[in-house]
């Protein structure tokens, strides 16, 4: 994947124009700009599998990689499960370069990455879609390494297309297929508190942090002492992909978001730049007068 040209330790060089003025992840709709890629990029054995799938689903039959506890729980909340639906997309990260002692966003590299999932995520949505879903449960979205291609990575979405048994409505505002990374026993409790999921909303930034240099090193041996430099850049870049998380919920209509968690990896990229990835499930309440239950005390039993 993408690799950084590093810079002598003690000298202090200015980033080359092009990383300087390297595009941040896109603040739109969600899935707004890739959704003609997104139904050009499944395959005809996708699409014939979609079909086999329509088939089954009017004979009672369906696929699910939910748990049997979740199967049931959904199957409570008046959702039936009508097939596993899924999107792929393997990508080549591009070349950046970096500033060896200059904490920045490595601008291509978020591009790429925000990119790559929104695809995979799109064609999700669009195999659900051709199924009549009214939305997918028990997303996972995962990035896979391959030995026959050190530069790609494949990004992947996968989970349970369903539907509301009464036929009420429970697309996204922009009448596409929901999606959520809830489990089953959180999809439903979210249902009987009087809220739904309207989307997976994402937000990243790739992020350079800056060495610090072996001077810098040796006078703080021995000492208790905070960074400023490593946590200045740590804490700018988990606000960014927050914020652009938050964005997108925001542009999904939503109330809040549940269920947030901000996931750091390197991606093989080297120790000093990192991916924090923030991902969380945007909701609406069904109705102004919803009353929450009351939460059970659960107390675990251990021997």
């Amino acid at each position: 994947m993408g690799f950084l040209k590093r810079d002598d330790d003690d000298q202090q060089q200015e980033a080359p124009a092009e990383v300087a003025e390297a595009p941040v992840a896109p603040a739109a709709a969600p899935h707004a700009d890739s959704y003609q890629a997104g139904l050009a990029g499944i395959p005809e054995s996708g699409r014939e599998r979609i079909q086999r799938m329509k088939q089954e689903v009017s004979q009672g039959h369906f696929t699910s990689d939910l748990s049997i506890n979740e199967f049931l729980m959904v199957k409570e909340a008046g959702f039936d499960p009508l097939g596993l639906v899924l999107g792929s997309s393997i990508y080549h990260i591009g070349f950046q370069q970096a500033n060896w002692s200059q904490n920045q966003e490595m601008g291509v590299l978020t591009q790429a990455m925000y990119h790559a999932r929104d695809l995979a995520m799109t064609r999700m949505e669009e195999e659900a879609d051709q199924l009549g879903a009214d939305g997918v449960v028990g997303v996972r979205l995962d990035v896979g390494r391959y030995e026959w291609g050190a530069d790609l990575a494949e990004f992947i979405a996968v989970g349970t297309a369903v539907k509301h048994r009464g036929g009420e409505l429970h697309r996204a505002p922009n009448g596409r297929p929901f999606t959520s990374d809830l489990s089953g026993q959180e999809f439903s409790t979210l249902l009987r508190a009087g809220y739904r999921p309207v989307g997976m909303v994402i937000g990243n930034c790739v992020y350079h942090v800056a060495h610090q240099g072996l001077r810098a090193t040796f006078k703080q041996i021995g000492r208790n002492q905070e960074m400023p430099t490593y946590t200045q850049a740590l804490y700018e870049a988990r606000e960014l992909a927050m914020e652009r998380m938050q964005t997108e919920a925001t542009e999904l209509q939503a109330e809040g978001v549940v269920g947030a968690r901000i996931i750091e990896k390197s991606h093989g990229w080297g120790s000093h730049v990192i991916e924090f990835f923030a991902i969380g499930n945007a909701v609406v309440p069904m109705s102004a007068d919803h009353i929450i239950e009351k939460p059970a005390l659960v107390l675990p039993l251990t021997g």
